[in-house]
């Protein structure tokens, strides 16, 4: 018997394994993130580990890298789905309604979107109607309005003139069971689009979103009436389509006022060049940015609006606790120090939430953001998990 010829077989298929991109064997770390170690590769996307943090780099067509996304996080997405429709079953609600609630809620979506769902079903064996699921169930989850607030400084509040901003998201506790599920995930489509990160549970409709031009954008809840419009495609979705399109801070500015809103939002933009706070109602939308510095939380405080619905006095206070906290630091506020600015508690004269009690209910900071457009570096956090840094210009280059 030859036993060459065997033994060549062996290596060969080996060989190809490891060119599919299906293993990995040494981890390997990234020089620019030398937290970040590679874990597995699926088809031209990578997983690795940074900290407590999962990042996925995905590169391709919007089909190929939602294959990519569903083959590298297959077990998350799975349970995630098993635990949401678990839950939400507990409730009373039946398949045949989450599937439909989640439809109306992404049917609107770009085609773009659409492809990326198609691909993470192929790999998942999830449908698509489970991958919408995923995706807009966890607004019927929350079954509360979230909070969240945003500050953003510059000019001569930073320490090199350049934008720092921040973002808390947040929630009341019992959106915990999504904590293990937290991924940050990197688009690079081969279209010719801007590259893409957002970070948030996997699966689920993004909120926290920046692009390769150093473009942010996020979302508050507003405090009004969830009054709606059901002919318009839900806001917070389009942040996708946003980001993928749009290289400068004004171009982005204008993509956002065109895009009519559902529901009333309050949208947070930044870039290099500064930042604003989009108040966006149904009819109307105005536009705010500061000398230096512009805050949000959960109500419109541009003066001219001619509201009947009062701010809650939460909303109020961290409003005004990140503006006073940004005036006492002026000057010295680098990232590290915004990181320092988002730690400090509502109850010690902060805007973060942790296990706080917000109207009966156990509060927390779901998770926090902060970001510095220039050179496009990232700290995110998870409640009762640290900070981590990740260069996001290397990641969108590779």
């Amino acid at each position: 018997m030859d036993l060459k010829k065997p033994l060549f077989l062996i290596v060969l298929l080996f060989s190809l394994v490891i060119a599919a991109g299906c293993i990995t064997s040494t981890p390997v770390s990234l020089p620019d993130n030398p937290d970040m170690t590679l874990v597995s590769s699926f088809e031209a996307g990578d997983r690795y580990i940074a900290g407590n943090y999962t990042v996925i780099l995905l590169e391709g067509s919007y089909r190929e890298m939602g294959r990519q996304y569903g083959g590298l996080m297959k077990t998350e997405l799975l349970a995630e789905y098993a635990m949401l429709t678990g839950a939400l079953k507990e409730r009373g609600y039946t398949l045949d309604y989450l599937r439909s609630y989640a439809a109306a809620g992404t049917q609107f979506q770009p085609e773009r979107m659409k492809e990326i769902n198609r691909g993470m079903a192929e790999t998942t064996g999830l449908t698509e109607e489970d991958i919408s699921i995923l995706y807009y169930g966890p607004a019927l989850y929350l079954s509360m309005p979230p909070g969240c607030s945003y500050l953003a400084v510059w000019g001569d509040y930073t320490t090199d003139g350049s934008v720092v901003l921040s973002r808390n998201w947040d929630l009341p506790d019992f959106v915990e069971p999504f904590n293990p599920y937290y991924v940050l995930a990197v688009y690079r489509p081969t279209d010719g689009s801007n590259g893409v990160a957002t970070f948030g549970p996997a699966g689920s409709r993004p909120e926290t979103l920046m692009n390769s031009a150093g473009l942010f954008i996020a979302d508050d809840n507003s405090g009004l009436p969830p009054v709606s419009q059901a002919d318009r495609p839900d806001m917070v979705s389009e942040f996708f389509r946003l980001m993928l399109d749009y290289t400068d801070l004004d171009g982005l500015k204008t993509g956002v006022l065109t895009t009519r809103p559902d529901y009333a939002w309050i949208v947070d933009i930044a870039g290099p060049e500064g930042a604003y706070v989009l108040e966006a109602e149904l009819d109307e939308t105005k536009v705010r940015t500061g000398d230096g510095v512009v805050a949000a939380a959960n109500h419109f405080a541009d003066p001219s609006w001619d509201l009947t619905t009062p701010p809650a006095d939460h909303s109020l206070t961290r409003y005004e606790n990140l503006l006073s906290q940004a005036e006492a630091a002026k000057g010295t506020i680098d990232a590290g120090k915004m990181t320092a600015i988002r730690d400090v508690l509502i109850e010690d004269g902060g805007a973060t939430f942790r296990h706080s009690i917000l109207e009966g209910y156990l509060y927390s900071s779901n998770h926090q953001a902060v970001f510095v457009p220039a050179n496009q570096t990232l700290w995110m956090k998870v409640i009762d998990l640290d900070w981590q840094k990740v260069e996001l210009a290397p990641l969108f280059a590779m």
